[in-house]
C-alpha cells in the first residue's frame, strides 16, 4: 500500500478511506501528490544579472520520492502583451528539511521538504522597459489528496507567480529584488486553538510590503499533463474552495484563518481536522506606488492536540505588595530608588517548561545603551518531582534609563513549551525612568589661557629647539563622580615627539602633568595639536571637558640670541680673561656647533676651534677683533670684541 494510504488510514479510520486509497494507489505516481507550497523570489546581483529562484515545499511523508524533480520550467511574460519573452530551466540546488517551531512537538505525520531551484538570468535594460511590468511563473501538478478544502486535490495543480518591475523608468535604472517571505511553516494547528505564525518579509531594497489572502492559482497543468514543455502565460485558473469556504474563509475556524496587512502574521483558531491549503500574497511598494508581488501557496494540518493550559504572569513592584495591575499602574524609576521587580511565574499543566523574556513595545534603545536585564534565570519546569509550582525571576532597569519624559511600555512574556506552539501570557510594564542630574566637572591648567572671545579656542605654546615645557591639570568634580585624565595627540604618539604624559585618576579629583621635551621628529612637523580631556566615569551622563593646545618649534632667530663679552682683559687677574661663549643656541638635530673663527681688524685669522666650549686668551696685539660662528646648518653669528692689555 502507498505510504500516503497508511497514513491517511491512521487518520481517516473508515472503511471507505481503504476503499478510496486502492482506487487510487496505482494513480499516485502518475500525479505525483507532492506538492504543498512554495513561492518565487527575484534578486539582483550586478548590472543587469539576477536571480531567479523557486521555493518548493515537499511532502516528504505522503509524496512520491519519484516525482522531485530535478529541474523545473520558468517563463517570462510582459504583463501588457502577455508575450513570453524568456524561458529557461531551474536546476534544484538545495533540498532540506522545513523546523518545527518546537522540534519536540514534531509530528509523524507532517515533514515537509525545501527544494530550491535557482538560476542567474539577464534582464537586458534595452528590453525590460514595459510601465506596465512583468512578471515570471512556474506551473506543475499536483497536490495532495489530502487536502480537505477545495474540489479534486489530486487533480489540482499549482503555479508559482511573481510580478516585477521594470529595470529602467523615466530613463534611469530602477533597481529592484522582490520581496523575501520568510519562514516556511512546518507546524501543524491544534483542533480549537489559536494558532499564529510569522510569515512576514523582508526587502532589500527597503520597499513597503503589505499582505492579504488570495486563493492559490491552479494553472495549465493537470493530473494527466503533470509539466509543461513550454511555459504559458497567464492568465492561471485558480483552484476551486468546497462549498462554504472561499478567499477570506479558506480554513473553516473562528477566527477563520487571515493575515496582518502589515506584519504578515497569519491567525487561525480552526474548528475542522484535516489538511488545508491557503494562499498569501505579499504587495511591493516604492513611494506608495506598487511595484510588484509574490505569492505564496501552502497548507496546514489541524490535529487533535492534548489540552495545554496558558501559563501566567504576575509583577510585583518594590513599592507595593500587590501585584501590578496594566493599564492602571506604572512604575516610576527616580534616583536612589530599587530599579528592581519581581516576576512570578507558573502554568497548571504538569512538566511544563516555561521562559520569560521581554520585549519593548513603543521605544528602542540607542545603540551600545542598556536596557533592563534578568538577574536571576528566566526559565524552568514546574510541578514535576522536585519542582517548585511557581517560578520567580528578578528584573532590573539600569540605573542610567531616561524615559525621556514618556511612559515606556516593556512586554513580559511568559511562554511554555505546549504542541503545536506555545502558549503565552503577557503582563505589559508601563514606566517611566529618570537618571540623577549630573554637573559638569572643571578642568584647569597651567596652559596659557584662551583667548576670551572664542568658544573652546585651541591655545598656543612656542618654544625654541632644545627647550623643554612642563604644565599641570587639574580635573575637579563636585558631584565626587570618577575623573579620568588623558592626553591624546592628533595624528602622533605623543613619546615619538618627545611629549610625556602622567596621570593620576580618583574620585572627584585627577590630576596631570605634560612635559615636552622636543625630538627631530617634532621639528619636521609645522604644528603638534594635543587635546586633554577630562572625562566622567560611574555617572550616566558624562560631561566631558576639554583642553585643546597648539604646540610649534620656532627657530632661534638669525641675530645672536645670546649677549657675549665684547672686552676681554687677559692680565691674569681672573675677570674677563679670556673670550668664551657658553650660551650659544643648543646643538639640535642636524643644527650642530661647527666652529668658531676670530679675525683681526685687518681680516686675519688669529683664532679657529671646532668646539663649543673653546677658550680664547686674547690675541697679543690689543684692539678690536671679530667673531664668526657656524653651524651644520649654516646658520652663522657674527660680532665683534674689544682687546684690552
Amino acid at each position: 500500500m502507498p505510504r500516503f494510504c497508511s497514513s491517511f488510514l491512521v487518520r481517516a479510520g473508515r472503511l471507505w478511506g481503504l476503499l478510496l486509497c486502492l482506487q487510487l494507489g496505482v494513480l499516485l505516481p502518475a500525479r505525483a501528490t507532492h506538492i504543498v507550497g512554495g513561492e518565487l523570489e527575484l534578486t539582483r546581483k550586478s548590472g543587469s544579472t539576477y536571480t531567479l529562484t523557486l521555493n518548493l515545499y515537499f511532502d516528504a511523508v505522503n509524496g512520491n520520492a519519484g516525482a522531485l524533480d530535478q529541474q523545473m520550467l520558468a517563463g517570462i511574460f510582459s504583463k501588457a502583451t502577455n508575450t513570453r519573452l524568456q524561458q529557461l530551466t531551474l536546476p534544484l540546488t538545495s533540498n532540506t528539511f522545513v523546523n518545527y517551531t518546537n522540534p519536540a512537538c514534531a509530528a509523524g505525520s507532517l515533514s515537509t521538504r525545501k527544494l530550491v531551484y535557482s538560476k542567474d538570468i539577464i534582464l537586458d535594460a534595452a528590453t525590460y522597459t514595459s510601465p506596465a511590468g512583468y512578471y515570471a511563473a512556474v506551473e506543475r501538478c499536483c497536490r495532495n489528496l489530502a487536502i480537505g478544502n477545495i474540489v479534486n486535490p489530486g487533480g489540482a495543480a499549482q503555479t508559482f507567480y511573481l510580478e516585477f518591475p521594470a529595470v529602467v523608468q523615466g530613463g534611469q535604472p530602477f533597481l529592484d529584488s522582490t520581496p523575501r517571505i520568510f519562514p516556511p511553516l512546518g507546524d501543524y494547528a491544534c483542533l480549537g486553538e489559536l494558532f499564529y505564525y510569522d510569515f512576514g518579509g523582508q526587502d532589500a531594497d527597503g520597499d513597503s510590503l503589505a499582505y492579504d489572502m488570495v486563493t492559490p492559482l491552479n494553472g495549465h497543468t493537470s493530473s494527466a499533463a503533470p509539466e509543461l514543455t513550454l511555459s504559458q502565460p497567464a492568465p492561471y485558473s485558480t483552484i476551486t474552495w468546497n462549498a462554504g469556504l472561499s478567499t477570506l474563509n479558506q480554513i473553516p475556524g473562528a477566527p477563520t484563518l487571515g493575515i496582518d496587512a502589515r506584519t504578515g502574521r497569519l491567525t487561525v483558531r480552526p474548528s475542522r481536522l484535516g489538511l488545508f491549503v491557503f494562499g498569501v500574497r505579499c504587495a511591493e511598494y516604492r513611494r506608495g506606488v506598487k511595484i510588484g508581488e509574490t505569492r505564496r501557496d501552502f497548507q496546514l494540518m489541524v490535529l487533535a492536540c492534548p489540552q495545554n493550559a496558558a501559563p501566567t504572569v504576575q509583577l510585583y513592584t518594590p513599592a507595593s505588595p500587590r501585584a501590578y495591575r496594566p493599564g492602571r499602574d506604572t512604575l516610576r524609576l527616580t534616583p536612589g530608588t530599587d530599579h528592581c521587580v519581581q516576576l512570578v511565574f507558573t502554568d497548571p499543566d504538569p512538566a511544563s517548561q516555561l521562559t520569560l523574556t521581554a520585549r519593548p513595545v513603543n521605544y528602542t534603545l540607542a545603540s551600545g545603551a542598556a536596557g533592563p536585564t534578568f538577574t536571576t534565570a528566566t526559565s524552568g519546569a514546574v510541578r514535576t518531582a522536585g519542582a517548585p509550582d511557581t517560578l520567580r525571576a528578578t528584573l532590573c532597569f539600569p540605573d542610567c534609563m531616561d524615559s525621556q519624559g514618556r511612559v515606556y511600555l516593556l512586554d513580559l512574556v511568559v511562554a511554555d513549551n505546549g504542541c503545536s506552539l506555545p502558549k503565552r501570557d503577557t503582563v505589559r510594564l508601563a514606566f517611566t525612568a529618570r537618571p540623577a542630574v549630573n554637573r559638569a566637572p572643571l578642568l584647569t591648567s597651567s596652559f596659557p589661557p584662551a583667548p576670551a572671545d572664542a568658544s573652546e579656542p585651541p591655545v598656543l605654546v612656542q618654544l625654541s629647539p632644545g627647550q623643554a615645557y612642563i604644565a599641570t591639570l587639574l580635573g575637579t568634580d563636585a558631584d565626587n563622580n570618577g575623573l579620568t585624565l588623558t592626553a591624546t595627540g592628533q595624528g602622533f604618539d605623543l613619546p615619538a615627539m618627545g611629549m610625556q604624559f602622567a596621570a593620576r585618576n580618583g574620585t572627584g579629583r585627577a590630576d596631570g602633568s605634560f612635559q615636552w621635551q622636543a625630538t627631530c621628529d617634532a621639528a619636521s612637523k609645522a604644528e603638534l595639536t594635543v587635546v586633554f580631556q577630562l572625562q566622567e566615569t560611574a555617572t550616566c551622563t558624562p560631561l566631558p571637558q576639554q583642553r585643546t593646545v597648539r604646540f610649534q618649534l620656532v627657530p632661534a632667530p638669525d641675530s645672536v640670541a645670546f649677549l657675549p663679552p665684547n672686552v676681554i682683559t687677559p692680565n691674569g687677574d681672573g675677570l674677563n680673561d679670556t673670550f668664551t661663549l657658553p650660551n650659544l643656541p643648543p646643538d639640535f638635530c642636524d643644527q650642530r656647533f661647527a666652529g668658531v673663527r676670530i679675525f683681526s681688524r685687518w681680516g686675519n685669522e688669529v683664532y679657529r676651534s671646532s668646539e663649543r666650549t673653546f677658550t680664547w686668551p686674547g690675541g697679543s696685539v690689543a684692539g678690536t677683533y671679530y667673531y664668526l660662528v657656524t653651524y651644520t646648518n649654516g646658520r652663522k653669528f657674527k660680532g665683534w670684541l674689544e682687546v684690552l692689555k
